[in-house]
């Protein structure tokens, strides 16, 4: 007969760590450092040296390994992202309901996201399975850090980052402000306002609205199928390519003045509006044709929609002058090149004297005046204007 041997319960330790204690698997890495009782609350905010946990309730974050990438997905609320000088970066959930969310850590990607929310899974969202969840979400992290964000439903809001951005989105709007590194943001029915965006700008949407104000980077590139684009570009001392694409939804573009760039802009059977005189528009019937160059046309605009209207603006020389201005009235300020005087409103040169008006046209053409009705220059009764009559 063989020998018995007893069986040993094996004990595993864990990075030199021996533990029986009970403890909160949410936060799995708390262990090599600290051990507590589930029944002590966890601390409002506490630097997490781990590499994934739950957060169910608000609750404050701060991460000491380094973070170069971030992926942002959740269901409703907002998200909120923003670059900062920090090495390190910091997590704020103010708000959530519904499941919680994993947070991980691994080789310096930060994500917050639904485990059931997939990065390429976004449009099986749209039948509305799942949206009984919401979640306030604001991020720091290094300017540099390459951002990825997804939202369905909800908010978001990415600003100073220097490194790669792209968004998704089914219905949230999104908003880009200070973002020097690529650009790619593309929804459902979200719009997308970008401000100060100084590199290249990627946008795709079905009926959502492009705007873009202040943009001074090389390449802006929109295509959308029922949305709307307005792209108010500032000046730059590089070469800037545009090209919109769109089916019905309209097309507006202020260029700077001067501008300088290779101009292509038609619609099928939409209307047209030019504020340059170097450009011309031609077409038969309905479609109607932008062409022309600006400058010395280093750089190149191409757009183009079937049912929608294309506009070409002028942007003002100076940097505080107003967008749209009132109209001034006849014997205002000179009105602005590209706002001509209505034809019906007569110049302040024209306009008769009062003591005149009852008098005929050819009448006070042809009246010879005597030397002695014509009042000295010190004079203050009467007019004080001469005319050669």
């Amino acid at each position: 007969m063989g020998t018995f041997t007893p069986f040993t319960p094996q004990v595993f330790t864990r990075t030199g760590v021996l533990t029986f204690d009970i403890r909160d698997i949410s936060c799995l890495g708390r262990d090599r450092k600290t051990r507590y009782d589930v029944s002590h609350p966890a601390p409002a905010e506490e630097v997490c040296t781990m590499s994934e946990w739950s957060v169910a309730e608000p609750r404050k974050l701060t991460f000491d390994d380094p973070v170069t990438a971030l992926h942002v997905r959740i269901v409703n609320g907002t998200v909120n992202v923003v670059g900062t000088e920090e090495g390190s970066a910091r997590l704020e959930v103010s708000a959530i309901e519904g499941p919680p969310l994993t947070v991980t850590q691994k080789g310096g990607t930060l994500t917050v996201a639904y485990d059931d929310l997939p990065w390429k899974g976004f449009l099986k969202w749209l039948d509305g399975k799942g949206w009984r969840r919401s979640a306030v979400v604001s991020l720091a992290v290094p300017m540099s850090t390459r951002v990825e964000v997804g939202v369905v439903g909800a908010g978001a809001v990415v600003s100073g980052i220097d490194g790669p951005a792209e968004v998704k989105g089914v219905t949230g709007d999104t908003t880009l402000v200070r973002l020097s590194g690529p650009v790619h943001a593309s929804t459902v029915s979200g719009s997308v306002e970008a401000q100060g965006v100084t590199g290249d700008l990627r946008f795709s949407s079905v009926s959502g609205d492009l705007t873009v104000v202040e943009g001074s980077g090389p390449s802006v590139r929109a295509e959308s199928v029922s949305g709307s684009m307005i792209v108010d570009l500032d000046p730059a001392d590089r070469p800037t390519d545009i090209h919109l694409s769109n089916v019905s939804g309209e097309i507006a573009i202020r260029l700077p003045h001067p501008a300088d760039m290779e101009v292509e802009a038609n619609t099928t059977s939409g209307t047209v509006s030019n504020a340059f005189e170097d450009l011309r528009v031609s077409g038969p019937w309905g479609a109607h044709k932008i062409t022309g160059r600006l400058g010395s046309g280093s750089g190149k605009l191409k757009a183009m929609t079937v049912s929608g209207s294309i506009a070409l603006l002028r942007r003002p020389q100076a940097e505080d002058e107003p967008w749209d201005a009132e109209p001034p009235t006849p014997g205002d300020a000179p009105r602005p090149k590209d706002m001509p005087r209505p034809k019906d409103t007569p110049r302040p040169k024209d306009t008769p004297r009062p003591e005149d008006a009852h008098q005929p046209e050819d009448t006070r053409r042809t009246a010879s005046v005597p030397k002695d009705a014509v009042p000295d220059e010190d004079s203050t009764d009467g007019p004080t204007e001469k005319k050669g009559l």
